[in-house]
Protein backbone atom coordinates (compact mmCIF):
# COMPACT_ATOMS: atom_id res chain seq x y z
CA UNK A 1 0.00 0.00 0.00
CA UNK A 2 1.57 3.25 -0.82
CA UNK A 3 0.72 4.85 2.66
CA UNK A 4 1.21 3.53 5.83
CA UNK A 5 -1.44 3.74 8.30
CA UNK A 6 -1.44 4.23 12.50
CA UNK A 7 -4.38 3.25 13.96
CA UNK A 8 -4.75 4.12 18.07
CA UNK A 9 -7.75 2.54 19.95
CA UNK A 10 -8.50 -0.78 19.62
CA UNK A 11 -11.80 -1.42 21.08
CA UNK A 12 -14.78 -3.32 20.21
CA UNK A 13 -15.13 -1.54 17.24
CA UNK A 14 -11.42 -0.26 16.46
CA UNK A 15 -10.40 -3.59 16.82
CA UNK A 16 -12.85 -4.77 13.86
CA UNK A 17 -12.08 -1.73 11.50
CA UNK A 18 -8.39 -2.16 11.59
CA UNK A 19 -8.77 -6.09 11.01
CA UNK A 20 -10.40 -5.08 7.99
CA UNK A 21 -7.54 -2.83 7.01
CA UNK A 22 -4.94 -5.52 7.93
CA UNK A 23 -7.21 -8.22 5.53
CA UNK A 24 -7.08 -5.75 3.01
CA UNK A 25 -3.05 -5.55 3.09
CA UNK A 26 -2.04 -2.39 5.44
CA UNK A 27 0.41 -3.31 7.68
CA UNK A 28 -0.62 -1.28 10.38
CA UNK A 29 1.20 0.42 13.57
CA UNK A 30 -0.90 0.23 16.63
CA UNK A 31 -1.35 1.41 20.22
CA UNK A 32 -3.60 0.86 22.99
CA UNK A 33 -3.60 1.94 26.26
CA UNK A 34 -3.87 -1.57 26.95
CA UNK A 35 -0.88 -3.07 25.65
CA UNK A 36 -1.55 -6.56 25.64
CA UNK A 37 -4.82 -5.84 23.64
CA UNK A 38 -2.48 -4.46 20.97
CA UNK A 39 0.11 -7.69 21.13
CA UNK A 40 -3.12 -9.94 20.62
CA UNK A 41 -4.37 -8.04 17.76
CA UNK A 42 -1.12 -8.32 16.29
CA UNK A 43 -0.72 -11.48 17.01
CA UNK A 44 -3.55 -12.52 15.19
CA UNK A 45 -3.82 -9.84 12.39
CA UNK A 46 0.09 -8.82 11.82
CA UNK A 47 1.91 -5.47 12.00
CA UNK A 48 3.55 -3.71 14.51
CA UNK A 49 2.86 -2.40 18.35
CA UNK A 50 3.90 1.37 19.28
CA UNK A 51 4.77 2.22 22.60
CA UNK A 52 3.06 5.31 22.22
CA UNK A 53 0.75 7.79 19.96
CA UNK A 54 4.51 9.92 19.10
CA UNK A 55 5.71 6.29 17.76
CA UNK A 56 2.21 5.42 15.63
CA UNK A 57 3.20 8.90 14.04
CA UNK A 58 6.24 8.22 12.95
CA UNK A 59 5.74 5.40 11.24
CA UNK A 60 2.80 6.27 9.69
CA UNK A 61 1.16 8.77 7.11
CA UNK A 62 -1.78 8.59 8.29
CA UNK A 63 -2.87 8.22 11.93
CA UNK A 64 -6.58 6.81 13.11
CA UNK A 65 -7.94 7.41 15.96
CA UNK A 66 -11.12 5.01 17.58
CA UNK A 67 -11.31 5.85 21.22
CA UNK A 68 -13.93 6.67 23.79
CA UNK A 69 -14.03 10.68 24.07
CA UNK A 70 -13.09 14.07 22.98
CA UNK A 71 -10.91 14.06 25.99
CA UNK A 72 -9.06 10.76 24.68
CA UNK A 73 -8.99 12.50 20.93
CA UNK A 74 -7.21 14.96 22.21
CA UNK A 75 -4.69 13.27 24.19
CA UNK A 76 -4.00 11.07 21.54
CA UNK A 77 -3.09 13.88 19.08
CA UNK A 78 -1.46 15.97 20.84
CA UNK A 79 0.81 12.89 22.08
CA UNK A 80 1.34 12.02 18.25
CA UNK A 81 2.01 15.39 16.94
CA UNK A 82 5.49 15.71 17.91
CA UNK A 83 6.42 12.32 15.99
CA UNK A 84 4.18 12.82 12.67
CA UNK A 85 5.53 12.99 9.57
CA UNK A 86 5.18 15.69 7.13
CA UNK A 87 1.84 16.43 5.94
CA UNK A 88 0.25 13.59 8.18
CA UNK A 89 -3.58 13.03 7.93
CA UNK A 90 -5.14 12.62 11.44
CA UNK A 91 -8.42 11.14 11.34
CA UNK A 92 -10.82 10.69 14.07
CA UNK A 93 -13.22 8.02 13.64
CA UNK A 94 -14.32 8.58 17.31
CA UNK A 95 -17.99 10.27 18.44
CA UNK A 96 -17.02 13.35 19.94
CA UNK A 97 -18.47 17.05 20.13
CA UNK A 98 -18.49 18.85 17.01
CA UNK A 99 -16.85 21.67 18.28
CA UNK A 100 -13.53 19.31 19.86
CA UNK A 101 -13.41 18.34 15.82
CA UNK A 102 -13.29 21.77 14.84
CA UNK A 103 -10.84 23.04 17.33
CA UNK A 104 -8.36 19.46 16.47
CA UNK A 105 -8.67 20.56 12.97
CA UNK A 106 -7.52 23.93 13.96
CA UNK A 107 -4.63 22.68 15.78
CA UNK A 108 -3.89 20.03 13.53
CA UNK A 109 -3.56 22.47 10.24
CA UNK A 110 -1.72 24.70 12.42
CA UNK A 111 1.29 21.84 12.17
CA UNK A 112 1.04 21.42 8.84
CA UNK A 113 -0.88 18.50 8.63
CA UNK A 114 -4.52 17.62 7.65
CA UNK A 115 -7.69 16.30 9.63
CA UNK A 116 -10.62 14.97 8.93
CA UNK A 117 -13.27 13.76 11.48
CA UNK A 118 -15.29 10.45 10.27
CA UNK A 119 -17.60 8.78 12.69
CA UNK A 120 -18.86 5.52 11.99
CA UNK A 121 -22.35 4.25 12.35
CA UNK A 122 -23.56 0.83 12.47
CA UNK A 123 -22.47 -0.95 15.49
CA UNK A 124 -19.77 -4.36 15.45
CA UNK A 125 -21.55 -6.47 13.70
CA UNK A 126 -21.10 -3.56 10.53
CA UNK A 127 -17.72 -2.82 11.65
CA UNK A 128 -16.63 -6.83 11.58
CA UNK A 129 -18.08 -7.33 7.99
CA UNK A 130 -16.99 -3.72 6.65
CA UNK A 131 -20.11 -2.65 6.15
CA UNK A 132 -20.33 0.43 8.33
CA UNK A 133 -21.70 4.15 7.60
CA UNK A 134 -19.36 6.91 8.02
CA UNK A 135 -20.07 10.10 8.44
CA UNK A 136 -16.67 12.63 7.36
CA UNK A 137 -16.31 16.35 7.78
CA UNK A 138 -12.77 18.28 6.44
CA UNK A 139 -11.15 19.52 2.85
CA UNK A 140 -12.63 17.82 -0.11
CA UNK A 141 -8.88 16.35 -0.99
CA UNK A 142 -8.50 15.18 2.35
CA UNK A 143 -11.36 13.54 2.27
CA UNK A 144 -10.68 11.60 -1.05
CA UNK A 145 -7.21 10.84 0.31
CA UNK A 146 -8.70 9.08 2.98
CA UNK A 147 -11.64 7.70 1.11
CA UNK A 148 -9.75 4.31 0.08
CA UNK A 149 -9.32 3.87 3.43
CA UNK A 150 -13.24 4.07 3.98
CA UNK A 151 -13.96 1.71 1.16
CA UNK A 152 -12.32 -0.92 3.57
CA UNK A 153 -14.12 -0.25 6.56
CA UNK A 154 -17.76 1.22 5.11
CA UNK A 155 -20.22 0.55 2.51
CA UNK A 156 -21.80 4.07 2.79
CA UNK A 157 -19.42 7.47 2.85
CA UNK A 158 -21.09 10.42 3.45
CA UNK A 159 -19.72 13.67 2.88
CA UNK A 160 -21.11 15.98 5.44
CA UNK A 161 -18.77 19.17 4.70
CA UNK A 162 -16.51 20.96 6.49
CA UNK A 163 -14.78 19.70 9.23
CA UNK A 164 -16.99 19.16 12.62
CA UNK A 165 -20.13 18.37 10.38
CA UNK A 166 -19.44 14.62 10.16
CA UNK A 167 -19.51 14.52 13.99
CA UNK A 168 -22.73 16.61 13.89
CA UNK A 169 -24.64 14.29 11.58
CA UNK A 170 -23.56 11.67 13.68
CA UNK A 171 -24.95 12.49 17.32
CA UNK A 172 -28.10 13.34 15.74
CA UNK A 173 -28.13 10.27 14.28
CA UNK A 174 -27.40 8.35 17.68
CA UNK A 175 -30.29 10.75 19.38
CA UNK A 176 -32.52 9.69 16.88
CA UNK A 177 -31.22 5.89 17.65
CA UNK A 178 -31.55 6.31 21.41
CA UNK A 179 -34.90 7.68 21.00
CA UNK A 180 -36.04 4.70 18.79
CA UNK A 181 -34.72 2.29 21.00
CA UNK A 182 -36.14 3.95 23.91
CA UNK A 183 -39.08 3.96 22.68
CA UNK A 184 -39.44 0.26 21.50
CA UNK A 185 -39.07 -0.82 24.90
CA UNK A 186 -41.65 0.98 26.30
CA UNK A 187 -43.78 -0.43 23.32
CA UNK A 188 -43.07 -3.50 23.82
CA UNK A 189 -43.86 -3.32 27.60
CA UNK A 190 -47.29 -1.76 27.59
CA UNK A 191 -47.85 -4.66 24.63
CA UNK A 192 -47.07 -7.50 27.49
CA UNK A 193 -48.93 -5.40 30.24
CA UNK A 194 -52.44 -5.61 28.27
CA UNK A 195 -51.77 -9.29 27.29
CA UNK A 196 -50.49 -8.92 23.32
CA UNK A 197 -48.33 -11.75 21.71
CA UNK A 198 -45.03 -9.60 21.97
CA UNK A 199 -43.67 -11.93 19.13
CA UNK A 200 -46.90 -11.18 17.22
CA UNK A 201 -46.36 -7.13 17.45
CA UNK A 202 -42.62 -7.91 16.09
CA UNK A 203 -43.80 -9.54 13.41
CA UNK A 204 -46.55 -6.97 12.24
CA UNK A 205 -43.94 -4.49 12.97
CA UNK A 206 -41.44 -6.25 10.31
CA UNK A 207 -41.73 -3.90 7.49
CA UNK A 208 -43.82 -2.15 8.57
CA UNK A 209 -44.12 1.63 9.14
CA UNK A 210 -43.23 1.01 12.72
CA UNK A 211 -39.92 -0.95 11.78
CA UNK A 212 -36.65 0.16 12.87
CA UNK A 213 -33.29 -1.00 12.79
CA UNK A 214 -34.07 -1.60 16.76
CA UNK A 215 -36.77 -3.91 15.98
CA UNK A 216 -34.47 -5.67 13.96
CA UNK A 217 -31.45 -6.18 16.17
CA UNK A 218 -33.04 -5.41 19.56
CA UNK A 219 -36.74 -6.88 19.43
CA UNK A 220 -36.04 -10.51 20.10
CA UNK A 221 -32.80 -9.93 22.67
CA UNK A 222 -34.93 -6.98 24.27
CA UNK A 223 -37.72 -10.38 24.99
CA UNK A 224 -34.87 -12.52 26.74
CA UNK A 225 -33.36 -9.70 28.34
CA UNK A 226 -30.07 -10.36 26.71
CA UNK A 227 -28.07 -7.08 26.44
CA UNK A 228 -24.64 -8.59 25.30
CA UNK A 229 -23.03 -5.40 24.50
CA UNK A 230 -23.02 -4.08 20.59
CA UNK A 231 -22.82 -0.59 21.70
CA UNK A 232 -22.38 -0.25 25.62
CA UNK A 233 -25.68 2.06 26.60
CA UNK A 234 -22.54 4.65 28.50
CA UNK A 235 -21.75 5.73 25.02
CA UNK A 236 -25.20 6.52 24.03
CA UNK A 237 -25.94 8.47 26.78
CA UNK A 238 -22.52 10.39 25.86
CA UNK A 239 -23.51 10.53 22.43
CA UNK A 240 -27.25 11.95 23.21
CA UNK A 241 -25.57 14.16 25.55
CA UNK A 242 -23.25 15.90 22.57
CA UNK A 243 -25.93 16.11 20.25
CA UNK A 244 -28.04 18.01 22.92
CA UNK A 245 -25.16 20.56 23.89
CA UNK A 246 -25.00 20.95 19.99
CA UNK A 247 -28.58 22.10 19.83
CA UNK A 248 -28.22 24.37 22.34
CA UNK A 249 -25.34 25.98 21.37
CA UNK A 250 -27.39 26.44 17.98
CA UNK A 251 -30.29 27.41 19.93
CA UNK A 252 -32.32 24.88 18.89
CA UNK A 253 -34.48 22.37 21.12
CA UNK A 254 -34.57 18.29 21.15
CA UNK A 255 -36.83 17.26 23.76
CA UNK A 256 -37.19 13.73 22.76
CA UNK A 257 -33.51 13.18 22.78
CA UNK A 258 -33.66 15.13 26.00
CA UNK A 259 -36.19 12.54 27.61
CA UNK A 260 -33.84 9.64 25.93
CA UNK A 261 -30.62 11.31 28.43
CA UNK A 262 -33.03 10.95 31.43
CA UNK A 263 -33.80 7.35 30.72
CA UNK A 264 -30.08 6.62 29.54
CA UNK A 265 -28.85 8.22 32.72
CA UNK A 266 -30.92 6.19 34.72
CA UNK A 267 -29.29 3.26 33.07
CA UNK A 268 -26.34 4.29 34.19
CA UNK A 269 -27.82 4.43 37.53
CA UNK A 270 -28.57 1.21 37.72
CA UNK A 271 -25.24 -0.32 36.90
CA UNK A 272 -26.46 -0.97 33.38
CA UNK A 273 -23.59 1.52 31.06
CA UNK A 274 -21.26 -1.34 30.31
CA UNK A 275 -24.43 -3.61 28.92
CA UNK A 276 -25.93 -2.41 25.35
CA UNK A 277 -28.33 -0.10 24.98
CA UNK A 278 -30.96 -2.14 24.60
CA UNK A 279 -30.44 -2.11 28.75
CA UNK A 280 -32.88 1.50 28.46
CA UNK A 281 -36.00 -1.55 28.88
CA UNK A 282 -34.75 -2.17 32.33
CA UNK A 283 -35.22 1.52 33.39
CA UNK A 284 -38.27 1.58 31.55
CA UNK A 285 -39.35 -1.28 33.51
CA UNK A 286 -38.61 -0.01 36.67
CA UNK A 287 -40.97 3.10 35.79
CA UNK A 288 -43.86 0.70 35.12
CA UNK A 289 -43.38 -1.48 38.39
CA UNK A 290 -43.70 -4.38 35.28
CA UNK A 291 -41.39 -6.81 33.65
CA UNK A 292 -41.50 -7.84 29.80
Amino acid sequence: MAEQVGFIGLGIMGSLQAMNLAKAGYELTVFNRTREKAEAWVGEHGGTVADSPRAVAEASDVVITMVVDGDQVTEMIEAALPGARERTLFVDMSTIAPGTARALDERVRGEGHAFVDAPVTGSSPKARAGTLTIMCGGAPEDVERARPLFEVMGEKIVVCGEAGQGQAVKVISQAITAVNCATLAQGLLVARQVGVDVEKLLETMDGGSSDSTMRALRGKPKLEHDFSPLFKLAHMLKDVQLCLAEARTAGGTFPFAGLAAELYGAGMGRGLGEQDFAAVLEVVEGLAGARL
